[in-house]
Order: structure tokens, then sequence, then C-alpha cells
């Protein structure tokens, strides 16, 4: 089964990949030949997440899904949330952004936070959402050399690893985005038994 994924991101990409099964491929859109940067002017993850998912759709008529994530901190009232990748500014520097949450953080004792992804499929002309939650803890510095976006400062519940420190098999225990990306395969392989 061939999806097409609306993203240029290729952490995202990999990291999806990695996450389903081999009897699905995930084609990228660089690899669909698709040279287009998709806008996220919404204030939800879901509109976002159905911008990307659309966009694509009425480009090529084909299966396909868009993704946003958001990382949602309890003191900061779900900041950065939907702002996540261009936290603190346009360029999209994670570095910086990372820096922005920290200093943010400075004030408060309550460091709890969790990653959300919501999925958007468009399959068989139908529009789909799934949600993948991880909860956690943003540590006090950046640890580790794997992942991306926030990954080297969020610690998820049940270890004492940031995301950055893990191998990408050990992330997918935890993954906001492994949650998301099993409903909808789930999802895709019960409308193929009922076929």
């Amino acid at each position: 089964m061939e999806l097409i994924f609306a993203t240029n991101n290729q952490y995202k990409a990999k990291e999806v990949q990695s996450i389903v099964p081999s009897s699905f491929r995930i084609v990228t859109l660089n690899e669909a030949g698709i040279d287009i940067n998709i806008p996220e002017p919404h204030f939800t993850l879901e509109e976002n997440a159905a911008e990307k998912g659309r966009t694509i759709f009425a480009y090529t008529g084909k299966n396909c899904f868009g993704e946003d994530t958001g990382l949602e901190v309890t003191a900061l009232k779900g900041e950065p949330g939907v702002h996540s990748a261009r936290y603190a500014g346009q360029e999209k520097s994670f570095e910086r952004n990372i820096e922005k949450l920290l200093y943010n953080l400075e004030p408060y004792e309550d460091r709890s936070a969790q990653f959300r992804t919501v999925i958007f499929l468009i399959f068989n002309n139908k529009e789909y959402f799934f949600e993948g939650i991880c909860e956690g803890n943003i540590g006090f510095q950046p640890l580790g050399t794997n992942g991306f976006g926030y990954d080297s400062v969020f610690i998820p519940l049940g270890t004492s690893k940031t995301f950055a420190q893990m191998t990408l098999d050990e992330k997918n225990t935890y993954s906001h985005r492994k949650k998301a990306m099993d409903k909808l395969v789930t999802f895709l392989n019960q409308l193929n038994l009922n076929r």
C-alpha cells in the first residue's frame, strides 16, 4: 500500500518509515516529485495537518496523509504548541527554539509537557484523523544527538533519557508519532480485511 506523506522533513519521513510495516510504502514529497512548501497558517494541529493532506490530494488525487506535531508545556499554558517549529522565529532553528523554551521555563518548577501528533489521512476520497500523545518532562539542558526538534530536552515518562539519547527503536517505544501512525495502520488494515 502506497501513501504520500505531505512533508519535506526527512527526519519525520525516516521516523514514519521505521514505524509502518513493510507492506506500506511511504512516499515523501521529494520522492513524488512535488516541490512545494505547504503553509501552516492555522491555530490547531488538526487544521495544519488537514491543510497539508488536502493540498497534496489536490495535487495528486492519490491516497496521502499530512501530520502536525506540537510540544505542549503545562506551565506555559500549552506553548509552543502549534507554533513549535517556529517558536523562536520564522527560520525554524531547533537550537533557538530550545533556548527560548528553557528560558521561558526558568521561573517554573512544573516541567511537565506532552508531545501531541495529529495525522490527517485521505484514503479512497474520505478523510480521517488520528492522534498520538506522549507525556513527559522538559529537562534543564539539551542531552543527546539523535532525533530533531525538541528531542534533546524532552524526557518521556517511564525513562530518564531524552528522545535524543535514544535509538529510533527506543524512541518508538514511547513516541507520539508512532502512536498516531499505529492507529492509522490498524485502521487501514481493518479496511483491507473488510473488503
